[in-house]
């Protein structure tokens, strides 16, 4: 049981024409705990793969039509499976073979008969540096997004108060108290663009070196969205917007108040973000047997379809202006799907271009 909890989550794919081979594969693999796919032949093998993908395949060499060379170099040739890793099995054991299958993109090559603990060692080391691999793609990709900000998205609003802060300076002397004001107004947005940046990027950062402190307790899910109105209410009457709340009060959930304060502070912040003058931004909930759904749904521009799956995802660039050109770097949601999963919640969006969107998650409820 103990082996199963470790390497239950990693599949193999046993690719060989010989029944009493894969019996003897499937027994030591699933002995301990991984989950085993079997096909008798390449051809049958490729497709399988492109539509179940495993964490690494054991590969025999002479099979009919389509021996192991020919069905590992398919396999390396498609993009979305060359990553795979592939282990020969052979009773081929001349040098020349297995350089052969190295070639053709192989990473190991065990000879036939093999020894059912080097099988296991060697399966076992292969998944660990592909693990290990797939999480240094995902902290590149995290130290490529945390770089681009820094450069780009952080510097811009300081460039707005700096040039503002100089224009002020050196005109002081002609400027009347509107000019004043309106550039004043003007520093204060660019400030507080770069406060609230700065504040995602700090609360990011420790969420990738897993340093965010996480306490869950008993919470009025009404109190903590009456607070966060409050916190955004002068940014909406800047725009006109009515910001109201439907949430009932005696909704409790069970969760970590600094981050779901982050939640809806970003989620709020978008939804004004995105709403033109005049428009509408309100907070409901829905009840069901386990867990509450706030539903924070907005009157404006709305998202297009094709642009939905992007909002959330790390390795991907995906950020607009708002309706009176507030700038945003799609930080906060990414943040703010990290978080609510932390809380044991999902997030989805529902959106219709010109008429608005909602952001919907959820938070377990509170049982006594």
């Amino acid at each position: 049981m103990q082996n199963e909890s470790k390497t239950s989550l990693f599949s193999i794919l046993i690719i060989d024409d010989n029944h009493q081979n894969i019996k003897l594969l499937e027994c030591i693999l699933e002995s301990e705990g991984y989950k085993v796919y079997i096909q008798y032949s390449g051809e049958e093998a490729i497709k399988f793969i492109n539509e179940t993908p495993p964490d690494l395949i054991l590969l025999d060499i002479l099979m009919p039509k389509m021996d192991g060379y020919e069905t590992c170099k398919i396999i390396k040739d498609n993009p979305i499976t060359r990553d795979i890793p592939i282990i020969f099995l052979s009773a081929l054991t001349e040098p020349i073979n297995k350089i052969k299958g190295f070639e053709m993109g192989a990473i190991d090559y065990i000879a036939k008969p093999f020894d059912s603990m080097e099988i296991l060692a060697r399966v076992k080391t292969h998944l660990t540096i592909r693990h290990q691999k797939q999480k240094l793609e995902v902290l590149n990709a995290a130290k490529d997004k945390l770089f681009s900000i820094i450069a780009h998205d952080l510097r811009n609003p300081f460039q707005g108060i700096l040039g503002l802060g100089e224009v002020i300076i050196h005109n002081i002397a002609e400027l009347d108290k509107a000019q004043i004001h309106k550039y004043v107004s003007s520093m204060y947005r660019s400030t507080k663009e770069g406060y609230n940046l700065l504040e995602n990027l700090l609360e990011w950062s420790r969420t990738q070196t897993d340093k965010i402190q996480y306490f869950p307790e008993k919470l009025n899910i009404n109190h903590v969205v009456q607070a966060n109105i409050r916190m955004s209410s002068s940014t909406a009457q800047n725009k006109s917007i009515q910001l109201k709340s439907l949430v009932k009060d005696d909704i409790y959930v069970l969760a970590d108040k600094n981050t779901i304060d982050t939640i809806f502070r970003n989620l709020i912040s978008n939804a004004i973000k995105f709403t033109p003058k005049n428009g509408e931004v309100t907070i409901d909930s829905k009840l069901t047997d386990r867990f509450v759904e706030i539903i924070i749904s907005d009157t404006g521009v709305g998202i297009p379809k094709e642009d939905i799956d992007k909002l959330f995802q790390i390795s991907v660039k995906y950020s607009t202006n708002g309706t009176e050109n507030e700038k945003g770097t799609g930080l906060g949601l990414i943040l703010c799907k990290e978080f609510i999963e932390k809380n044991g919640g999902t997030i989805s969006v529902e959106s219709i271009e010109g008429k608005g969107s909602s952001f919907k998650f959820t938070l377990p409820i509170y049982l006594n």
